[in-house]
């Protein structure tokens, strides 16, 4: 029979027990023809479907005195109710449990559905909640020392991790806890190139969203893009430093403005910032202001590999005031890195190549004076065939083992020149410079960090060595010989993201060392090499 012809019978009384006396009555007070056996059996179905009364014993015991006789005594037999000489009585003791076979016979009866049943989810007594923007617990604890230095006189510090060790979500924390505790302010973040100006601002926005606490702007200064200082009162400043420079040069009420409504500078790639233009740039932003603090972010805290002086220009700009990572247990961080999976197992392998140079006295002076190695010097060896053969021999050998490879040239011509060759010989290489329009940069660092399973190689002069994020590479090749140090790290860092980064367990570095001239033989030898000058 039809649920519906049962409720049908269903008298007024049942009918206002169902919905309960109270709701009639106030339906009564309000208007009198709403409580009439028909409108209540439609509010009734409103509130409650023919499943739900069937399965509260309450309301199916209320009901099933509105079936025949013998619809009872059917109902009663397929039910297995126990014998009683009142069928009504013996239907009250049958018991209908969710899922039980008696269930499914009641339903079948009313021709009704059985309802799936539904499964409560039970929330445990102990339950662990995940932050969306968290750091682990190295990190918290060096953010937790940068605070404390910029809380106090002189208001700066340099905060030291190597690269992959999340230097800038480290900073986007202690960016956002310094919004929250200052309104209105700016905090201006400061960078030398495109890419890590528009890596800061992307990363800010990604951060603020789960640790902000009101809505800011984030104000793009970089390239073509200007500033309204006017609208520019509470949010992030990420700019360009030669941008801010060329705007302080035009108009120093600019500088004094901008300074006047920060209360924190960040300076990414922090090495740099003794170098002439940048320091009168930060000089500008935070000496005037004793209440602005000054952070430095960086991998290699050292200008040089061995000109101790400019590195100790460099520790004192920052008052001498260094926060690095520091794991109880490991000498050195990165070995911890490593273990614990944030960094890739590098396999550090040298190409050896006797170039043939004979340098005169004239060259080792230069290269004694100079931080890197002479710009014509790097031209004879680029020109040297037999070194480019085993370079490009040395990439068709790692392109069997990796997907994603990056080749740090010489020059735009060599990186040219090996992008090339390699193409010809039916490897999907590219090559990236300077001088490589915007928009095709955008379209070739895209490509190469897609998922497609297919080898990429990019060969790059100049542009990745920072604020390029490719966690996939896991093998570098360094074709570009060098004496520093920092552009050694900064080279080797876009190959080294672990599987806790988003990259690889283990990773190949290939140095082309040609003999005669300097060369470096891991991460790890950068990470400690300036400490003798820092206090």
């Amino acid at each position: 029979m039809y649920f519906k012809n049962l409720l049908s019978k269903a008298d007024r009384n049942t009918l206002q027990e169902l919905l309960g006396s109270g709701t009639v009555r106030l339906l009564q007070l309000l208007d009198s023809s709403l409580t009439t056996p028909e409108h209540l059996r439609e509010i009734l179905l409103n509130l409650h479907s023919p499943e739900s009364l069937l399965l509260s014993k309450e309301s199916r015991d209320r009901l099933f005195k509105f079936l025949r006789p013998r619809e009872a005594e059917i109902l009663a037999l397929i039910l297995s109710a126990p014998e009683d000489e009142d069928v009504y009585q013996a239907l009250q003791q049958v018991k209908i449990r969710r899922g039980s076979e008696n269930e499914r016979t009641l339903f079948d009866f009313f021709e009704l559905i059985v309802p799936a049943k539904e499964e409560v989810k039970e929330v445990p007594p102990l339950e662990q909640i995940a932050p969306k923007y968290s750091l682990f617990s190295h990190q918290r604890q060096a953010a937790k020392q940068i605070k404390r230095y910029l809380q106090q006189e002189p208001r700066r510090v340099l905060l030291h991790m190597p690269t992959g060790a999340g230097k800038t979500r480290t900073a986007m924390n202690i960016i956002s806890d310094h919004l929250r505790s200052h309104e209105p302010t700016l905090v201006i973040w400061l960078a030398y190139s495109e890419e890590l100006c528009e890596q800061a601002a992307a990363e800010f926005q990604k951060a603020w969203q789960y640790l902000g606490d009101r809505e800011l702007p984030v104000y793009r200064f970089w390239s073509d893009r200007n500033l309204d200082l006017d609208r520019a009162k509470d949010g992030v400043v990420v700019a360009g430093l030669t941008k801010v420079y060329n705007a302080a040069k035009r108009s120093i009420q600019f500088i004094n403005q901008l300074g006047s409504r920060s209360s924190l500078v960040i300076i990414d790639e922090a090495h740099q910032a003794i170098a002439e233009t940048y320091r009168l740039v930060l000089d500008a932003l935070v000496i005037p202001y004793p209440n602005t603090s000054l952070l430095g972010l960086t991998a290699t805290p050292g200008r040089t590999w061995s000109d101790i002086n400019a590195d100790a220009k460099l520790a004192e700009f920052f008052a001498q005031q260094k926060v690095t990572l520091s794991i109880p247990g490991y000498d050195n961080p990165i070995d911890y890195l490593v273990a614990e999976g944030y960094l890739a197992k590098a396999e550090y392998r040298s190409l050896l190549y006797q170039s043939g140079l004979e340098l005169s006295q004239r060259d080792l002076n230069r290269i004694g004076e100079e931080l890197d190695l002479p710009g014509y010097l790097l031209h004879r060896i680029e020109e040297d065939e037999q070194r480019n053969l085993r370079i490009i021999l040395e990439i068709e050998e790692l392109a069997q083992r990796h997907q994603r490879i990056i080749v740090f040239t010489i020059s735009v011509e060599h990186s040219e020149l090996i992008a090339s060759v390699l193409q010809t010989r039916g490897l999907s290489a590219c090559t990236l410079s300077a001088t490589t329009s915007s928009s095709e940069r955008e379209r070739l660092i895209a490509s190469f960090k897609d998922d497609a399973p297919e080898t990429k190689i990019l060969c790059n002069y100049g542009v990745l060595t920072t604020g390029f994020d490719a966690p996939r590479t896991s093998a570098a090749v360094i074709a570009r010989p060098t004496r520093s140090l920092v552009l050694y790290s900064q080279m080797i860092g876009r190959a080294i993201r672990g599987i806790k980064a988003g990259g690889n367990e283990k990773a190949e570095i290939v140095t082309v060392v040609d003999k005669d001239l300097p060369g470096f033989g891991s991460v790890a030898e950068a990470f400690s090499n300036w400490e003798d000058v820092w206090g």
